[in-house]
Formats: structure tokens, C-alpha cells, sequence
């Protein structure tokens, strides 16, 4: 009689990718066994040391596990040794993956220097028109020499020379630059360069005379955070950065990391800790690549919706993960850096923008200072798109906003062969209407799959650099819009029972689609898109949709002039597949533009100028905020947005675009409507016989 082994849960972040892992198997093996690439130089013998991972503590209710240290084997002398001579020993729960053996469920983080495969990070600033005005500037300014018997004091004596030379008054100093202003004088022979913050406060005096001063604008994201270094003389962008957000670990939405500070005793301080060490190392990454230390940065402007701003100033975000969503704090922040934590320069602030409402954040202000719809006539959406999808509708006359929890199936998570943007990654997709077959490109590839050449023989130019790992979020997106599009799946998101074939499998009633045989991919495993992946894109899709159409209600309009989709993501959707998706409500293709990290620009431009930080408070508590979470019409649109496109509404502009009507169905006659679909996909296969 055969003894059934034992089995555990094991998920490995940020890729979300999940499974079981037998008692004994390596951590490294059960990676890779679940398409999750993790580097290892030595293969398990104890020598690279780069398959070094994080095992997290805790109880993780969204994935309904509890994960401990004790749930892998213990760590060898050997294995000790190592971490210790790469210093890794210092970081909580690190081990290597090769010698670590699952016995219990387990979580376990990978950092970004262990993924064979780097995430490819879509936050890069854009080209705009700012006018340079920052709260930040330096000035040179001579003083008098200290005198027997004249008692002002240094600081005194460089109050007296900035107010004669700069007409500055009313000034402040740091204790940290106090500590320093009298070899600071001495040194530079009384004649310094004074840096100042708004003209209120003096944060660094250097001897004699000198150049540069730089700022650091940060949108804190709930998967990416993205960082750009600036000259706050010149404007110019010297450096980007960009690293996944590690709270990603402690969960992939808002409300599973609202939940996981509440549920667990340490948990606001894990998530603090982690977010204010990955933003030590992006400033100092920037830096680097500036020719910089850190501590030159003597401002920063973080951004972020509510839930990031409140673990990034260690306040427990529970009030936001129920109503009423109280937030501790509305308006903008002043805080100095270094009671956060901050390696800046040791007087720096962080400005944070002020947010909307409890689930409309200073990311969403960001954006709404770098686009300006409060100056435009014409009626403008823009969707921030991401774990949680930011909405703002209007024009000069009235602005209207609103959050939807997306959750995190648009960028590739809670997806069967999901994964972040990352080399690999099928980021495009096409399937013939007729034949069913696809074709993908993935990240790193710039041949669709349908050029590649597998074989022994085949010709270099023709083999691909890199075979498909999983689908990301625009690639499913595309994925489940070319299901739609080819009839394989019907309106209401289930598999077509009525047209067998090849690439579909059954089980039971639940279909599966091979977007990628085992020939194609890294895992030798095929890619497959499920029925429960298309549910899931659904329900994202709907709950962004069903938030537009809620302002638009609200707004008493019934057509938007221009969409913009904004955010790293929105930039990499192809809007025609937005819109046949039923991401986006109907609208001139033509006028459905992506802008990039509109949120970074928005930091970046309150950064360089400190009268858009005016501007930024005052359309935040303009804008009228609508709560989705309680307001009842939201359920119904919700509800009639499931469908694909939608069940009602029109798309004339996106028909025109097809060519072809879109069937929307009749709410007594479902059958009927999944027969004359039917029927004419055996039309389009006759005429092609």
C-alpha cells in the first residue's frame, strides 16, 4: 500500500505564483518546478550563494496560510558560514533556497538580486514643460567676522548678512546645520552657501562657494515604486530608478495589507521598515548612477494612494479597511526625512501631497496637477490603472473622483501562469477567428512566436532569445479580448461548449485555452489561459468600468470626450483591447492616449515647483470624491460590466473600428444569443473551408 505524501502551500512573491510543495523538496526545486526563476550559479552546492531568499512570518489571510521560519528544515553550519561571509545573516527569515526544505506552509519573498529574471520597470519619467520654481535654492552670502565684544552669535551674524544681501527674514535654522555652521564660516573664511527651504528655514551651509542642490520625487506604488533624482537648479532628470514595492510579500492589494497590520502584532512595522529600507536604497541607487551620495538629496516628494502613505508614516492603516475610511491626515505634509528613517541629507524634508478622500490618495492628486483637466473645456477620463484603479472625470467647470479595488489580475497576478512585466513575459497577443491558433510575443523577444524556430538546426536569427515564463498584464488582457473577439469564449466570460477544439481543454464544464505549447515555454510546461483567469480579469475590468460609469451618472453626462490611461501599466494597454474588454467606456479611439506614470510626473513637478504644491491643495479638496464602496448604484453597474464588452452599454466607436457589430445580449434569450454566435463562427469557418 502506497503512503500518500505530505503536501504544503507554498507561494513565492512578488511573482504570486503558488502551489504545493512535497515534505523535503527544496525551496529552489519547487521554484522552479512552478515557473518561478530563481539564479543559482553553484546548483546547490553551497558555494554562490545566490539563490538567496526571504522566508516570511506570519499569518497571511488573504492566502489563508500562516508561514513560519520553522515551516523549512533548519539552517546547516555550512549555509550559516555563507550568509555570514555575504552579510545576509543580518536580514530576518534569509536563507538559500537550495539547502532550505519545506515542511510547513511557507511564504517566501524572492529579492530582486535572486530572480534569474528581472522585472522590467515601466515608471520612466516623462517629457513635460515645467516651470522650475522648487522650495529648495541656494545662495552665497558673505558675513561678518566674529568680533570681541559683539555677541549676536554666528547665526545671528548670517541672519544679519542674508537679510541684507537676500532680503531674507524670519528665518529658521536645522540643529543639525547649527551644529555645523561655526567651522562651516571659519573654513570658507565668512563667506558660505546657504541652502534654504522655502526661504523659512536654513538646511545646509557649506564654506565658501558651491554648487548643487537635488531632489528626489517618489510614487510610492502598491507594486512598483519609481524614484527620479532631479536638479532643482536646472530641472533635469539625472537619474531613474524604479524597484518593486516589498510590501507585495504581506499582500498584493490594499486591503490585504490594511488586514495583515491588523492581524498581525508586528505587521505595521514589517511593512513600515520594509517600504522606508526600499526607498534608502532607490535614493541611493539614484545617486550612484548621478555621480552622487545620498545624503546630497536635500528634498523629496513622495506620493501614494492612502493605505502606501500611511505604512510609509508607520500610522496603522486600519481605519481605511472600513467605513467611514477615515484617513489621520488629509492635507499636505512637511516631515524631515530623518525622523523616518530617511538617509537623505540630515535636514532634508519629504513633502507628501494631501489626498482627495479615504481611498483617493496624493498619487491621484500627482495626476491631477500633471494633467490639468481643471483648466480644459473638453470632458476627460483618467484611469490610473493598478492594484487600485484611480478615476477622475471632468473638465474646468467640475471634477469628479472615485477609486475601484481592481485588485491585482491586470498585472498579472491571481492569473494561472500570471506574472509581473519581466523578461519572458507574454506582453502581446494574437488568435486567428478562424483557426484558433495564437501567436505571442514575449518580453526581451522582438519575434512573435510564430517566427520563432525550436529546432537543433534551425538558423540563429530565427531561434528566440527567450521562451515564454507566464502572461503578464497586458498580455492577458490582449488574451482574453482575442478569446472574446474569436468566439472562444462567449460575452459572459464561459468557454464556448458549442466548438470543440484542440487548443481547448475541459474539465467538467470549465474550459482552458493553450496559449503557449510546451515547445514555447522555459518550463516545458504549456501556458494556459483558465476559466477562473478570465473570471478574474473580469471582475477587474468591471469594477473599473462600473467606477466610470458611477462619475459619469454623477457628472449627468452620457459620452467623454478623451480617456487617458495613466500609470506604467495603462501605458503598455493597447486601447482598442481596453475597449473591447470593457476596460474603458466607449470614446474616439483616436482620443484614448497613455501618458506614463502620470503620478511620478505629478511628484517630479511638485518637486521643481513649489506654488503647484498650492495648486495641488486646493483641487484636492475641489475635486468631489465619490465612495464606491457604499454607494448603491455601484453594484449595478458593477454587475452589467461583467459582461464583455458590456451588456448594455453601446460601442459605436469601437464597432466602427471592427467593422463589425458587437453582440450584446438579450436578457431572455441567453441561449439564443450563444446560438447566433455560434452559428456565425461556423459561417466564418465555411467561407474559409
Amino acid at each position: 500500500m502506497t503512503t500518500a505524501k505530505e503536501e504544503f502551500q507554498v507561494i513565492f512573491m512578488p511573482s504570486g505564483r503558488r502551489g504545493t510543495a512535497e515534505r523535503d523538496e527544496p525551496l529552489l526545486d519547487a521554484a522552479r518546478r512552478l515557473g518561478v526563476e530563481i539564479e543559482s550559479i553553484c546548483g546547490g552546492r553551497l558555494t554562490c550563494a545566490k539563490c538567496k531568499v526571504i522566508v516570511e512570518e506570519g499569518t497571511f489571510a488573504k492566502h489563508g496560510i500562516r508561514s513560519e521560519i520553522g515551516h523549512v528544515s533548519p539552517a546547516s553550519d555550512e549555509e550559516l558560514d555563507l550568509l555570514a561571509r555575504t552579510g545576509s545573516d543580518l536580514v530576518a527569515g534569509c536563507r538559500l533556497s537550495c539547502t532550505a526544505l519545506v515542511q510547513g506552509d511557507v511564504l517566501v519573498f524572492v529579492p530582486e538580486e535572486s530572480r534569474a529574471h528581472k522585472q522590467v520597470i515601466r515608471k520612466a519619467a516623462t517629457e513635460r514643460v515645467i516651470d522650475v520654481d522648487p522650495a529648495v535654492r541656494q545662495v552665497y552670502v558673505e558675513v561678518d567676522e566674529a568680533q570681541l565684544g559683539e555677541h549676536r552669535g554666528d547665526w545671528g551674524r548670517l541672519q544679519s548678512a542674508l537679510e541684507a544681501q537676500w532680503k531674507l527674514t524670519n528665518l529658521s535654522i536645522d540643529l543639525h546645520v547649527l551644529r555645523r555652521l561655526q567651522p562651516a564660516l571659519r573654513k570658507g573664511k565668512w563667506a558660505v552657501t546657504v541652502t534654504l527651504w522655502h526661504d523659512r528655514e536654513v538646511i545646509d551651509v557649506q564654506p565658501g562657494y558651491k554648487e548643487g542642490v537635488y531632489g528626489l520625487a517618489v510614487d510610492i506604488g502598491s507594486t512598483t515604486v519609481a524614484g527620479h533624482l532631479c536638479d532643482l537648479r536646472t530641472g533635469e532628470v539625472l537619474a531613474s530608478e524604479a524597484i518593486m514595492n516589498p510590501q507585495v510579500t504581506y499582500g498584493e492589494d490594499l486591503m490585504s495589507r490594511v488586514s495583515y497590520a491588523m492581524t498581525n502584532p508586528s505587521g505595521l512595522d514589517k511593512m513600515h521598515g520594509g517600504i522606508i529600507e526600499a526607498l534608502n536604497g532607490l535614493a541611493a541607487r539614484a545617486a550612484r548612477s548621478a555621480g552622487l551620495q545620498i545624503r546630497d538629496i536635500n528634498e523629496a516628494v513622495f506620493v501614494g494612494n492612502t493605505t502606501m502613505v500611511h505604512i510609509l508614516l508607520g500610522i496603522n492603516p486600519q481605519e481605511l479597511g472600513g467605513a467611514p475610511f477615515a484617513l489621520a491626515n488629509r492635507d499636505a505634509m512637511d516631515i524631515k526625512a530623518r525622523e523616518l528613517g530617511l538617509r537623505f541629507h540630515p535636514a532634508a524634508y519629504v513633502h507628501v501631497l494631501p489626498a482627495e478622500a479615504g481611498h483617493v490618495g496624493a498619487d491621484n492628486v500627482a495626476v491631477l496637477i500633471a494633467e490639468e483637466p481643471y483648466r480644459q473645456d473638453p470632458i476627460s477620463l483618467i484611469v490610473d490603472v493598478g492594484t487600485n484603479a484611480e478615476i477622475l472625470l471632468g473638465n474646468s467647470r467640475r471634477m469628479y473622483s472615485a477609486s475601484s479595488p481592481t485588485g491585482p489580475a491586470l498585472e498579472g497576478a491571481q492569473i494561472s501562469h500570471g506574472m509581473r512585466a519581466a523578461t519572458g513575459a507574454i506582453e502581446r497577443v494574437r488568435i486567428d477567428p478562424l483557426s484558433w491558433e495564437p501567436r505571442f510575443r514575449v518580453i526581451g523577444e522582438g519575434m512573435w512566436s510564430d517566427e520563432w524556430d525550436t529546432g537543433v538546426n534551425a538558423p540563429l536569427e530565427n531561434q528566440p532569445k527567450h521562451l515564454a515564463t507566464g502572461i503578464c498584464g497586458s498580455g492577458i488582457i490582449e488574451a482574453v479580448a482575442e478569446l472574446y473577439l474569436a468566439g472562444i469564449i462567449l460575452g459572459d466570460g464561459r468557454f464556448n461548449p458549442d466548438q470543440p477544439h484542440e487548443r481547448v481543454q475541459w474539465n467538467g464544464k470549465r474550459g482552458a485555452y493553450i496559449l503557449a505549447d510546451a515547445g514555447q515555454t522555459s518550463t516545458g510546461q504549456p501556458i494556459l489561459v483558465t476559466q477562473d483567469d478570465v473570471r478574474n480579469v473580469q471582475l477587474a475590468k468591471a469594477a473599473l468600468y462600473a467606477g466610470a460609469k458611477l462619475l459619469m451618472n454623477r457628472a449627468g453626462i452620457d459620452h467623454i470626450d478623451k480617456i487617458t490611461l495613466a500609470g506604467a501599466f495603462g501605458s503598455y494597454i493597447d486601447p482598442k483591447y481596453a475597449m473591447i474588454l470593457g476596460l474603458i467606456p466607449d470614446c474616439p479611439l483616436e482620443d484614448v492616449t497613455a501618458v506614463g506614470n502620470a503620478a511620478g510626473d505629478g511628484a517630479r513637478i511638485a518637486l521643481l515647483n513649489r506654488h503647484k504644491r498650492e495648486e495641488a491643495q486646493h483641487y484636492a479638496c475641489w475635486v468631489t470624491y465619490i465612495e464606491t464602496a457604499i454607494d448603491p448604484d455601484f453594484q449595478n453597474e458593477f454587475v452589467g460590466a461583467i459582461h464583455i464588452p458590456h451588456a448594455t452599454d453601446a460601442f459605436p466607436h469601437l464597432e466602427s473600428v471592427l467593422q463589425t457589430p458587437l453582440p450584446r445580449p438579450s436578457a431572455s434569450n441567453d441561449d439564443g444569443r450563444r446560438e447566433r454566435r455560434s452559428e456565425r463562427i461556423r459561417e466564418r469557418r465555411a467561407k474559409s473551408a
